[in-house]
């Protein structure tokens, strides 16, 4: 892959929503190690890592202006085969997307800022609720890809490549999303059950580090 044609891909991938709110994710992430690890010994620079932390997790909440929208959207539509777990994934996304915005609000002094706490906790629920039955969901789908790919190299025949490599392209996309879910979950449980693993600032690091670059995994164009 010659350079321009990276540079080409990196264009489309900052010009999309999810694009930009995964390498901002990844800067949030990273400065929040960075403080972890330069608070004893170099406190000048951790708090310029807390203020760029605490500059790209607001930023993302502005960036995330009016993502309510697509799970209510998806509740208007028929739920599919998935049923009621579809209905509760979306339902929950839709609760975090749009509580998000006055804890947005309320940290940058537009509200009052002891609705924080509040709102945040009932968006960090709703985000947690719906990462369970995303979760749920893919690991259904990846059990299926695995059995049909089976009975695929199973049979008899030619030309069932194709089919077996979109069946395992299907299973890595899904596994990137379980494990964004997956690292995001943790991060949500970290606000609405503090403990000291979840809130541990290397687990919360790892956790947006790895919800991140499996975002940017999935979204880099092909």
């Amino acid at each position: 892959m010659s350079s321009g044609d990276t540079l080409d891909k990196l264009v489309v991938f900052l010009a999309k929503r999810d694009g930009i709110d995964k390498l901002v994710k990844t800067f949030q992430y990273v400065s929040k190690l960075a403080h972890w690890a330069a608070e004893s010994s170099r406190p000048d620079l951790a708090g310029r890592a807390k203020k760029w932390e605490t500059a790209s997790g607001l930023s993302r909440k502005a960036f995330r202006t009016g993502r309510s929208l697509t799970g209510l959207n998806a509740l208007r539509r028929a739920p599919g085969e998935f049923g009621v777990l579809a209905v509760l994934a979306n339902a929950g996304e839709m609760v975090y997307f749009f509580f998000d915005h006055f804890t947005w609000l309320s940290r940058v002094g537009v509200l009052d800022a002891r609705l924080a706490p509040r709102v945040s906790f009932i968006s960090a629920f709703g985000e947690s609720v719906g990462y369970v039955f995303f979760i749920t969901m893919d690991l259904i789908m990846i059990r299926r890809g695995i059995n049909q790919e089976r009975k695929l190299l199973s049979e008899d025949g030619d030309g069932k490549e194709k089919e077996v490599k979109k069946i395992r392209m299907d299973r890595v996309m899904r596994l990137m999303a379980t494990a964004a879910n997956v690292a995001d979950l943790v991060i949500g449980i970290a606000d609405i059950e503090p403990n000291p693993f979840c809130n541990h600032a290397v687990t919360l690091g790892i956790s947006g580090l790895v919800s991140a670059w499996a975002g940017w995994y999935r979204n880099w164009p092909s």
